[in-house]
């Protein structure tokens, strides 16, 4: 299978994912798109709410595969593993590990310092440096949010007593 960042895949999967990144007990507040994997942040109210939340996203991300890539063999190995975030430490360094990610895979760093195009990274408020100073991909145009709007203390606002989120331009630790 290619690689899940083509810019077609991730317009396809950004389109999807705006309709139901919230569902009022489930939402999805950041996502990085790897070659061969996806990560996710949600808020979820319960263990079903979150079942269903990842059931649905799987199935718009199996969905969106599919037909970029005109195939109609299965997408998903293996179900999604999920850790629940208790601390501001904890959602700062899945903030920063999954926003920050693609950096972390780079063959060769880049001095051009950008948030990735295939992460929710542009609507991400809590960038250490001021939005004019990111040069942003063409395909990472800021468009329809593809993210919800956090409902948690500890994603809207607790995750900054660990410490601001760095540079984009940093890889992540």
């Amino acid at each position: 299978m290619p690689s899940l960042r083509t810019v077609k895949l991730v317009r396809e999967l950004e389109r999807s994912w705006a309709k139901a990144c919230d569902r009022g007990d489930f939402r999805l507040a950041h996502y990085s798109i790897q070659a061969n994997h996806v990560h996710l942040l949600v808020e979820a109210k319960d263990a079903d709410a979150l079942g269903r939340g990842m059931k649905s996203l799987g199935a718009r991300l199996a969905r969106a595969v599919n037909q970029v890539f005109a195939c109609s063999e299965p997408v998903l190995k293996d179900r999604y593993h999920h850790v629940v975030l208790k601390s501001p430490t904890q959602v700062r360094n899945a903030l920063r590990y999954v926003l920050m990610n693609a950096r972390r895979h780079m063959k060769r760093p880049s001095s051009i310092v950008r948030i990735d195009p295939a992460s929710s990274g542009r609507w991400f408020g809590g960038w250490q440096r001021s939005a004019r100073d990111l040069v942003i991909a063409a395909s990472g145009t800021p468009g329809t949010r593809a993210v919800a709007f956090t409902h948690t203390w500890l994603l809207n606002e607790g995750w900054k007593r660990a410490g601001p989120l760095l540079d984009p331009a940093a890889a992540p630790g």
